[in-house]
């Protein structure tokens, strides 16, 4: 049997693929630690084919304090609570996301949110 996947170690700011490698990309969680976004973003445009789709999602800053609230009480262990209420107020509204957006290499996105996140989809 084969391996399917291959796991390796770099920057979002220089993905380690040549220009149009991939159909899809694809990260959920980790938008707000990303150093500089922007350069993120183009970099993922980069590896994109022409037509290829970028799907991101990650919590929003401005969630309801009850939906908030209630994250907190239901996560598990507890000792990692304070990185939840860490990334949550790290984390980016929908208009923060699509003030960045507009200045990058994506051209076609959408910028939506729920209750707890927001979600992103564009195509090269």
């Amino acid at each position: 049997m084969t391996d399917r996947a291959e796991y390796m170690q770099s920057s979002g700011q220089k993905i380690p693929f040549d220009d149009e490698t991939f159909d899809a990309v694809f990260t959920n969680g980790s938008l707000h630690e990303w150093s500089d976004p922007k350069a993120t973003f183009d970099e993922m445009w980069r590896v994109l084919k022409g037509g290829g789709r970028l799907f991101a999602s990650d919590l929003r800053r401005d969630m309801v304090f009850l939906v908030k609230w209630f994250m907190w009480l239901v996560t598990k262990p507890k000792e990692i609570r304070p990185g939840l209420i860490t990334s949550i107020n790290a984390a980016y509204t929908r208009g923060e996301l699509e003030n960045l957006l507009v200045k990058t290499r994506f051209q076609n996105y959408q910028v939506s949110s729920d209750l707890m996140g927001v979600k992103i989809r564009a195509t090269r």
